[in-house]
């Protein structure tokens, strides 16, 4: 077993030369980081392996060809388990979650080891507003889906997870592979009882000048989202029984919010 049994995975796919600062800010917050390069081809590859031959706290796992962030995020959990790890904390490449709050969510973890952690976005001015709009729609989804499970935000992909019950989860399902990996990890999770701690955490979209790269796209990705509520709105009838017994006899779980003195 290793010392610390709790992680930073760091997914990456053509980030630029942003992913070096958000690994080493990562690294000032948190030993070990794990970096999992999801088939870039930006010569990021590179990059990240010459900083952990310099950084024994820094450990970088190249994917031949890109699968996607949940594709990534299974490799690395895999591997993490395979270790002996027990938690595991997710955060994007491209700068915008805050390594400095990475002490607050594995607190909260050692906490309530049993739940996943969740960051709950407080955006910025700079923050496009047809995409925090547009987020609402799949936060109003995940709470029916889950009958008010307490999922704060889940689209934000600063979170905690314990990592056997969401490598059992992944690898009893063909999806969650792409961009629909945040959401539907939180609502299947949720499903299978995991409380759920929302910790309310910066979140900064940066600008092309400072380095920010974005992946998202509009029609595609919506595509997939779309999709996703329509499987989990599916997924949900059969438990419906389970989910309302849950709500009316078990205790709601635990809700904390962490704010910066």
């Amino acid at each position: 077993m290793p010392r610390e049994t709790r992680l930073v995975l760091i997914p990456s796919y053509n980030t630029g030369p942003r992913v070096l600062q958000t690994v080493r800010e990562a690294r000032a917050a948190w030993t070990p980081v794990w970096v999992v390069v999801d088939g870039s081809t930006d010569g990021t590859d590179a990059l990240l392996l010459a900083e952990a031959e310099r950084d024994p706290g820094l450990e970088v796992m190249v994917l031949p060809r890109n699968g996607g962030k949940g594709g990534a995020v299974l490799h690395g959990l895999r591997e993490a388990a395979r270790r002996g790890f027990t938690h595991a904390l997710t955060m994007d490449a491209d700068g915008q979650h805050p390594a400095d709050r990475i002490g607050a969510m594995m607190a909260a973890s050692r906490a309530a080891p049993e739940a996943m952690i969740l960051g709950r976005p407080v955006f910025g001015p700079e923050a496009p507003p047809l995409r925090v709009q547009g987020r609402r729609i799949s936060n109003w989804l995940a709470n029916v889906q889950t009958l008010g499970g307490g999922i704060g935000d889940c689209l934000f992909g600063f979170r905690l997870y314990p990592v056997a019950p969401l490598v059992a989860v992944m690898e009893r399902h063909r999806w969650m592979r792409r961009f629909d990996f945040d959401p539907e990890a939180a609502v299947r999770l949720s499903w299978h009882g995991l409380p759920v701690v929302n910790l309310p955490v910066p979140c900064r979209y940066l600008s092309k000048e400072e380095g920010g790269v974005s992946h998202f796209h509009y029609a595609r990705d919506n595509l997939l989202l779309t999709w996703m509520h329509t499987r989990l709105v599916l997924g949900m009838l059969p438990r419906l029984p389970t989910l309302l017994w849950r709500r009316h006899r078990v205790a709601p779980p635990p809700v904390a919010a962490v704010r910066r003195r």
